[in-house]
């Protein structure tokens, strides 16, 4: 095609991130901005990365691409759909490596467009910030809820939804050399950085992120309430219990090999915990891998079961089970 009209053939090789990756662990950083570096450092790497936004690029970090590289910036204002629909314009035929930005929950305005670009098969990053309760005072109507339900049902589409920093960089770099579509889930609030900087992450391979030989509990969980999960491992160490904490990176596809091993060597029992509502989330994603399992499971989903509120994202946590507490309490209640 590209001789037949002209066109410079494209050098569609591996894209790799060039520059250091600094973050420092224990420290927090919210992978919305840790997006933002990613960018600007797979920016640096390869000219065909191209950025969109429809006006929320302060908020995605977006911005931060805009500030070095402004000639491949597009700013598509409040027009999701004609945001990926400029995007899939800009990936054809891998001319460039386009990525979109907006919050998660305003994508679903886009739905069609993404959906037949799946059809076609079509190059297409996306990434969507401000998912959950966890966002806070901004309320229910910029609350992400429902968008793993949504793009788990994309053919083809892989679904990132990194916990940390170095994490969020690597599902960029990932997301790039990827040649059908993805979608990147970023948090507003800051987490902390768990991986070193030489970490290897790979689409559809999870992370262990604390184990024993004398595990209890399988407890998984994503982006802030892999944070949650964390609490409740180490509060519940100091009682004397180890629970297994899984960190997915991808919930689609999901790690099923991962799952079902590790939930047998801690006696399948599993938690699940997610920013989400529990229709279509982690905790069904979890449920379909543990079905294939040649033993008895007892899995509880904690989830976002009611319409949320605005408040404090600590206090919302907890208001809505999925707080380090409440997690500490389902294993409780599951060991007893």
């Amino acid at each position: 095609i590209n001789a037949e009209y002209g066109a410079p053939k494209v050098e569609d090789l591996p894209i790799k991130i060039k520059s250091d990756i600094d973050y420092k662990l224990g420290t927090k950083l919210a992978t919305r901005l840790a997006y933002g570096h990613a960018l600007v450092k797979l920016g640096e790497a390869c000219d065909r990365v191209v950025v969109l936004d429809a006006d929320t690029k302060n908020s995605t970090f977006a911005l931060k691409f805009k500030d070095v590289f402004p000639d491949r910036f597009i700013e598509c204002f409040i027009a999701e759909q004609n945001m990926v629909g400029v995007a899939l314009g800009c990936g054809a035929r891998r001319r460039t490596i386009p990525f979109c930005s907006t919050f998660a929950t305003f994508f679903t305005r886009a739905m069609d467009q993404i959906r037949m670009a799946a059809v076609s098969q079509s190059h297409l990053n996306m990434a969507g910030s401000h998912c959950g309760v966890s966002i806070g005072e901004d309320g229910p109507s910029q609350m992400a809820l429902e968008d793993i339900a949504a793009f788990r049902a994309i053919p083809n589409l892989v679904y990132f939804y990194p916990s940390d920093a170095v994490s969020t960089v690597r599902a960029v770099e990932l997301a790039a050399n990827y040649p059908c579509m993805t979608f990147i889930r970023t948090s507003r609030p800051e987490t902390t950085v768990i991986y070193g900087a030489d970490e290897q992450f790979e689409i559809g391979k999870a992370k262990i992120v604390k184990s024993s030989a004398t595990d209890k509990v399988l407890v998984i969980g994503c982006g802030i309430t892999l944070e949650s999960a964390m609490g409740a491992y180490a509060t519940l160490a100091g009682e004397g219990t180890n629970i297994r904490v899984m960190d997915p990176f991808t919930v689609k596809p999901l790690d099923c090999e991962a799952v079902v091993r590790n939930a047998r060597e801690c006696g399948g029992r599993v938690i699940t915990v997610e920013d989400h509502y529990p229709q279509g989330g982690l905790g069904e994603a979890v449920a379909g891998a543990l079905s294939s399992a040649d033993f008895i499971t007892n899995q509880k989903i904690l989830a976002v079961r009611e319409i949320p509120r605005s408040g404090p994202p600590a206090v919302l946590l907890d208001m809505f089970g999925i707080s380090a507490n409440k997690v500490a309490d389902a294993v409780r209640e599951m060991t007893k």
